[in-house]
């Protein structure tokens, strides 16, 4: 890298305080209308930097990277998840990518655990019951919902947010029982009062919630198949802060419209920001915009995490949250 400051690309609008630190320390491009780059705009983009900064929104295909210029050596994803970069491509390229873990794990599990208590409560049915003018004051038999007191939750995915999401459901009294690639630690099951399930067909037969917390991976594309969420109990409900391509939507919406599960719980969605407009038909659903992780403190978390990355890979250092290669196979499945 040349003795000069790198021209660094951002796709996306960052908090005001990142952008500034990044104008200090590169030659910054931002994106101050905030619109999502299309692949006209990777293309130009990765033809030009020395450094881009993309987020989820961004496809970085093989396509996409083959128009690289010689000089793109980072991709500094803002975000945890990667698996919007074709990582295979850019290693065979010398690019190396970082990303931003574990700086969301509190605001994730946050609001796993906001949305398991909506939806059994039905709170956003409520809601809207009451914009619209048509509550009739307190019922004995009005607006009931589930506790969740005493449920059994079932963790898919049992790395930093699968076990903060279980410290917080242990306070509500659920008890906790979880699928993974591989068995924590003792002391770990010890603290969560844990139960591993090797198998995940016969976890999913046995809880009350679910909750996905693993990431998207080939491996986990449509883990909760239509043939997995069959074996939910009628009164269970599905939680996913995760990725969407994680559920099998369409099959999802089917046993939710029959009324064959409680109901659900979705930040994210297989097709987003394409909402299924079935989904948005159901009223045993509660749909959030990919809002997770929405917290000012967590992007400018983010945000630091991405600048540390990018100055310790200009100053010819190793940066600290460099994704490796096998970085699919060392993620909590």
């Amino acid at each position: 890298m040349s003795q000069k400051k790198p021209l660094v690309i951002v796709t996306r609008k960052l908090p005001d305080q990142i952008e500034t630190r990044m104008a200090e320390l590169f030659d910054v491009r931002l994106n101050v209308e905030d619109k999502p780059f299309g692949d006209r705009d990777l293309i130009e983009a990765v033809k030009t930097a020395d450094i881009l900064v993309p987020t989820v929104t961004d496809r970085i295909t093989a396509g996409i990277l083959s128009h690289t210029n010689p000089n793109l050596r980072l991709i500094a994803n803002f975000g945890t998840g990667v698996d919007h970069i074709d990582l295979a491509s850019a290693r065979q390229r010398g690019i190396t990518v970082t990303n931003t873990p574990g700086v969301l794990t509190e605001d994730t599990a946050d609001m796993t655990l906001a949305l398991m208590l909506a939806v059994p409560r039905r709170l956003t049915e409520g809601e809207r019951l009451l914009r619209a003018g048509k509550w009739q004051g307190w019922s004995p038999t009005g607006m009931l919902g589930n506790r969740i007191w005493g449920k059994r939750l079932g963790i898919i995915g049992m790395g930093r947010i699968g076990q903060a999401v279980a410290r917080r459901a242990r306070a509500f009294g659920l008890s906790i029982h979880y699928h993974n690639r591989s068995r924590v630690g003792e002391d770990i099951e010890a603290e969560l009062e844990a139960t591993f399930w090797e198998s995940l067909d016969q976890m999913l037969a046995r809880v009350d919630i679910v909750s996905v917390n693993c990431p998207h991976t080939p491996a986990t594309y449509h883990l909760l198949s239509s043939r997995r969420l069959d074996l939910l109990k009628p009164h269970a409900f599905v939680i996913n802060t995760s990725r969407g391509e994680v559920i099998d939507e369409n099959a999802l919406v089917r046993l939710l419209r029959d009324g064959k599960i409680g109901g659900a719980g979705l930040d994210v969605f297989e097709h987003e920001p394409a909402i299924n407009p079935k989904l948005l038909e159901l009223p045993n659903v509660v749909l959030l915009p990919h809002m997770g992780s929405a917290t000012l403190e967590g992007r400018l978390d983010m945000g630091e995490k991405v600048i540390i990355n990018i100055k310790t890979f200009v100053d010819g250092h190793t940066p600290p949250d460099r994704v490796l290669s096998d970085w699919q196979d060392n993620l909590y499945l």
